[in-house]
């Protein structure tokens, strides 16, 4: 007897189906495979997945290649229907290859190939805070500054991933079109390896916009430096990893005016340098004749804010340190004392200020610890 061979076209596919000898005919109905996108296509989006769906059967193997290599994928229960996972590459040719059975056991082989859009426009990451390998403390923010605006938020949101090698929960939080900050509910636990990944090729930031390649960051939480600056008794305390280690006499903003006042709440650290050159024109003050201008050069200056605090050594105010407030607004403390906490001090290690009534705004450098849990949250496109 002649074998037997049966076409069965869906689409722009070929599917393939074989019956042996002596079977007096199809025991039952060949295998169906529709591809999606469909083959020869040249033009498909690449936020949109590959599905691979079987009738009259189900898919055996699923296998997708680009040039770089295999696309990843899962089956339904039923292993009728196959989704390719996370979005495609722009620019890019695809070939898909899908087997299926029926109820016999009959084989179906369904090829296709083809090509992603090239966009009109792309974005990508601008700067990743902080840098790469470097060590911060417990109060560290992840800061995402996006090459243009984002309006699709949720779509890249979803394409953001924080892993740490000991637990935490964290979330997104939106400042604007174009700067994403994660934050965790509570501080890091020290001393571990925090990775971030952007999975942006293929994601559609915007009308006609797309990532077209990915980011990766890791850096390393340290000892956990808690500090607490009291403005009323002008002390502040230093505890590493949970101990008290060291208290100074301090002196801080002398208020009568708000510009004076040093900002109440949970600073995290911005950055430090020495020295560093203090002038009055942060209140606008640029005319060397006014009673209220200063340029004052200051050393072992550890940065808490961008409205211009700093705990920085004050050989100047050491007569006032432990007894009132004389400062524009830093935290003044003594030669010896400022030294150690500079050498000691990382981005992201906390500073809580109590004792004023000008409280640090939540955009304020990395004032971020200012918004509670529940209101950090809203600020995520995913909530």
């Amino acid at each position: 007897m002649k074998r037997r061979v049966m076409l069965v076209v869906t689409g722009a596919t070929l599917l393939l189906s074989t019956t042996g000898c002596g079977l007096g005919g199809s025991s039952s109905s060949p295998a169906t495979v529709t591809i999606t996108p469909v083959n020869g296509a040249a033009d498909s989006r690449p936020d949109q997945p590959i599905v691979v769906k079987a009738a009259k059967g189900r898919l055996r193997d699923v296998t997708v290649r680009d040039a770089g290599g295999q696309v990843a994928g899962t089956f339904d229960k039923g292993h009728v229907q196959w989704t390719s996972a996370g979005t495609l590459k722009p620019a890019t040719k695809y070939t898909v290859t899908a087997t299926a059975k029926n109820s016999g056991g009959k084989t179906t082989t369904a090829n296709s190939a083809f090509q992603t859009l090239t966009p009109k426009q792309t974005f990508g990451v601008a700067d990743i805070t902080p840098m790469p390998g470097e060590t911060v403390g417990v109060g560290m923010p992840l800061i995402v500054k996006f090459s243009d605006p984002v309006y699709n938020k949720a779509n890249v949101e979803r394409a953001l991933s924080v892993t740490s090698s000991k637990h935490a929960e964290g979330a997104w939080h939106w400042f604007g079109n174009q700067e994403a900050v994660y934050r965790t509910k509570d501080y890091w636990q020290p001393h571990q390896t925090v990775t971030f990944t952007a999975h942006l090729a293929g994601v559609r930031g915007a009308q006609d916009t797309y990532g077209t390649k990915d980011y990766s960051r890791s850096f390393t939480i340290g000892d956990s430096h808690i500090s607490a600056v009291d403005v009323k008794t002008h002390q502040m305390t230093v505890a590493v990893d949970g101990r008290t280690v060291k208290t100074a006499a301090i002196s801080a903003g002398k208020g009568g005016e708000r510009k004076y006042t040093t900002t109440n709440g949970v600073h995290a650290v911005m950055g430090k340098q020495s020295p560093v050159t203090m002038t009055s024109g942060w209140m606008g003050v640029t005319d060397t004749s006014n009673p209220n201008y200063y340029s004052l050069t200051v050393y072992q200056a550890v940065q808490i804010s961008s409205s211009g605090e700093y705990v920085h050594s004050a050989p100047w105010s050491v007569g006032s340190q432990g007894r009132e407030n004389v400062s524009h607004g830093c935290v003044n403390a003594p030669p010896s004392f400022a030294k150690w906490f500079y050498d000691l001090s990382n981005r992201g290690d906390i500073v809580k200020v109590t004792g004023t009534d000008r409280e640090l705004e939540p955009d304020n450098g990395f004032g971020y610890w200012q918004l509670s849990w529940a209101d950090w949250v809203k600020g995520s496109a995913l909530h």
